[in-house]
């Protein structure tokens, strides 16, 4: 009998191992990395939705527009938007890719679908570079857990507090 890394066999067992280090680890990350990891997983439903449209398999399609729904639903609730000036457009943008999400589930329109990629992508790359740009404490020597976990919780802009938003996500 072979093993796989982290002991991920094919079995019930390894599904159970390997739920529960993803759980570990988006429960373990930093807020940054919980926003990246969000928008990571926003565009890949996205992606499977539009595929799934232009294939006519409106059932896969549902379920990979509502779960990017549910993705920006967690976006607009950690949103502080009395904390900087520019809370609001964000906002905004969130609001309208959510609206033509629940438009390109109902009216079975890949073209909403794509529009809505095209306005988070770029969000996408620009919140994976200030995270990349946030220097990361070494091991031996955890943040204190009175100091902002990142830039982001320091800018006020992102709720760092963990299970502040609406629910759970599911990263897998």
């Amino acid at each position: 009998m072979t093993s796989t890394p982290f002991g991920y066999g094919g079995g019930l067992g390894g599904a159970a191992q390997r739920n529960q280090y993803l759980a570990d680890s988006v429960l373990s990350a930093p807020p940054a990395r919980l926003l990246t990891m969000l928008y990571d997983r926003l565009l890949l439903d996205l992606g499977r939705a539009e595929t799934a449209q232009q294939t006519g398999n409106w059932p896969v399609a549902s379920e990979n527009l509502l779960h990017g729904q549910a993705i920006i639903a967690e976006l607009i609730s950690s949103l502080k938007t009395d904390a900087w000036d520019g809370a609001d457009g964000l906002l905004g943008l969130y609001n309208y890719a959510f609206t033509a999400l629940v438009n390109a589930n109902i009216q079975r329109d890949a073209a909403l679908t794509r529009e809505a990629i095209e306005l988070l992508e770029p969000l996408r790359q620009a919140w994976h570079e200030a995270a990349a740009s946030i220097p990361v404490a070494p091991a031996t020597q955890p943040a204190p857990a009175a100091a902002p976990a990142s830039a982001f919780a320091a800018a006020g802009a992102w709720n760092a507090q963990t299970g502040a938003g609406s629910g759970s996500l599911g990263f897998g």
